[in-house]
Parts: C-alpha cells; sequence; structure tokens
C-alpha cells in the first residue's frame, strides 16, 4: 500500500509501482497531511482494502508523508511494516531516518510513537532534481547534524554553500542521526540533541508561516545566540553560514507573545521548564532548560518582538 504526497507524483510513483504496489493513497500536502481528519480517512481507506499484518505501507514523499505514513503503520493492527521512500532532501537526511512518527494536535507533533521503517531508500538522483527551495531546507537540517556531532560537515557546507555535492552531504548527516538514534531510541537523553533550533523553529514554523527547514535554520540562530549568552559560544561562523547557504537568519510578523505561548506548549517542555538545544562548540551540544529571559534574548534575536 503506497501513501503519496502530491508532489511524489511521477517517477517515484511509477516506481512504487514497478515493486508491486498497486494500491495508493494521495495525502494533502506538507503539514496538512499530519491531521487526525486525514489519519482518519487513511485508517478507512485501510479497512476496505483489508490490510493485514503482512502487508507493507510504502511512503512516498517529503517529512510530512514519511511522519503521516510511519504514525499509521505503528497504530493500524498495532504495528505493520513500513518503507520509506523519501523524495525530499529533508526527508532523506532526517524526517525519514529514526522513526519517529508525528501528526499535528494542539501543536506540532504533539501525537506521535517510535515505529522504525524496516528500510530506507534514498535516491541521489531524485534528490539533484529538487527545487532550491527543497534543497535549501534539506541543507539546514544536514547542518543542524553538522552542528551537534559532525563538525566536518559544518565545515563542508561552510566552504561550498549552495552547490555542495549531496551525496557527501547525505552519507554524513544519515550517520549522525543513525547513530544517535541507535544509542537513545526513545529520546531518554542523547537523541534530544537532534533538536537543535527545532524548540524555536516549531513556533516560527506555524506562526511565520515557513517551511520546516527554513525555519529550523532560523532557530538555529536563536540557538546559538542563547549559545553565545550562556556559553560564550562563538555564533557568527553558524549564522554566516546560514546566511551563506541561502537560508533565512530571522522571522519576521511574528510576536513575541504568540511565540512564547506556542514554546510553552512544546513537547520538549520539561517540569524544569523550556528545553533547548544549545552548543559550547561545534560538536559539544548541551540540552538544559533556559530560563525565560534567555529565551526572549535567542527569540529577539531573529526578529520576534
Amino acid at each position: 500500500m503506497v501513501l503519496l504526497s502530491p508532489g511524489a507524483l511521477g517517477p517515484a510513483a511509477d516506481a512504487a509501482a514497478r515493486c508491486g504496489a498497486t494500491d495508493q493513497f494521495v495525502l494533502p500536502d506538507r503539514e496538512e497531511a499530519k491531521s487526525l481528519i486525514v489519519v482518519s480517512r487513511v485508517y478507512e481507506w485501510l479497512a476496505e482494502l483489508g490490510l493485514d499484518r503482512h502487508d507493507t505501507i510504502l511512503a512516498v514523499g517529503g517529512g510530512a508523508a514519511t511522519d503521516l505514513a510511519g504514525f499509521v503503520a505503528a497504530t493500524w493492527l498495532r504495528g505493520i511494516e513500513a518503507v520509506f521512500y523519501p523524495t525530499t532532501l529533508l526527508g532523506a537526511v532526517d524526517a525519514a531516518i529514526g522513526g519517529k512518527t508525528g501528526i499535528n494536535f494542539a501543536g506540532k507533533n504533539l501525537i506521535g510513537s517510535f515505529h522504525l521503517p524496516s528500510r530506507v531508500l534514498i535516491n541521489l538522483d531524485l534528490l539533484e532534481t529538487l527545487p532550491a527551495t527543497l534543497r535549501l531546507e534539506g541543507l539546514a537540517e544536514a547542518l543542524k547534524a553538522g552542528y551537534v556531532a559532525d563538525p566536518d560537515l559544518v565545515d563542508l557546507l561552510a566552504s561550498r554553500g549552495e552547490e555542495v555535492a549531496l551525496d557527501e552531504v547525505v552519507e554524513r548527516a544519515v550517520k549522525v542521526k543513525v547513530a544517535t538514534v541507535e544509542a537513545d531510541y526513545r529520546e531518554s537523553d542523547r537523541r534530544a540533541i537532534l533538536n537543535f533550533g527545532h524548540t524555536v523553529g516549531h513556533a516560527v514554523e506555524i506562526l511565520a508561516p515557513m517551511p520546516h527547514g527554513l525555519a529550523v535554520a532560523v532557530g538555529m540562530v536563536a540557538a546559538a545566540t542563547v549559545s553565545n549568552a550562556r556559553f560564550g559560544f562563538d555564533h557568527r561562523q553558524l549564522i554566516e553560514t546560514i546566511f551563506g547557504l541561502g537560508l533565512p537568519v530571522a522571522a519576521a510578523g511574528v510576536s513575541l507573545e504568540s511565540a512564547l505561548q506556542l514554546i510553552a506548549r512544546d513537547k520538549k517542555r520539561s517540569a524544569a521548564g523550556v528545553r533547548m538545544v544549545l552548543l559550547e562548540a561545534p560538536g559539544s551540544p548541551v540540552v538544559e532548560p533556559v530560563t525565560s529571559d534567555l529565551l526572549e534574548v535567542g527569540l529577539r534575536a531573529v526578529g520576534i518582538t
């Protein structure tokens, strides 16, 4: 059974059909797919098909498609096989890797489960054909991976900019994600470092609004600014690299009050407060609660006032 995002219609869908998967469900685009209403419609479709525990759900599309498909696979008949064919760079380097699934409800990804796909199929030739915005979103997530665990990847992106070859970027970013997930599958500790840029980024994504990868770039600037205030982290290279890649470093039109309200509902909060991934240096992340004053420093640095 194939779940497709609209942008995946074409060669990727044809490839799925050649694999013998003939039943297809086209999802709404991007975050519109990740709702209880869409999940319900997919469940109804699976029930009509009589999908059983020996069947497989193949998700062809970006991160929203794999998030939704993974959640459905995790919950249909208490769990069936999922295979992901990411058709965006962001999906290939991050969203399709690691078994996190989720849908949006009163915030970003507040309903979800952990359910590893049996395979993730990455087609570099397909990724090289992506339009500029989709490429940039993926480069933002790759840069995140570099800053938390692979400074050489940071240097690669900083030196080559938008023209960087994707083969090395994808390989290095996937290695970071896989190693981190293997060390802490359910995010009780180490895996939280992969949320660098996401505490503020998720709020920017909803309120600006802005595509996920671009919002994460803004979130990284905010987190780096807080890291500078907290640890003396030299955040100038990060900002220069993000700007050099053609990614945004600020969010226009977002009010401080609305951002704080949304961040307060973020799933990464704890009893101690809002947790942020901060940096002492590239490759040396720290996850800790931040004061409201520090959080506001980061928000104001990206134009949220």
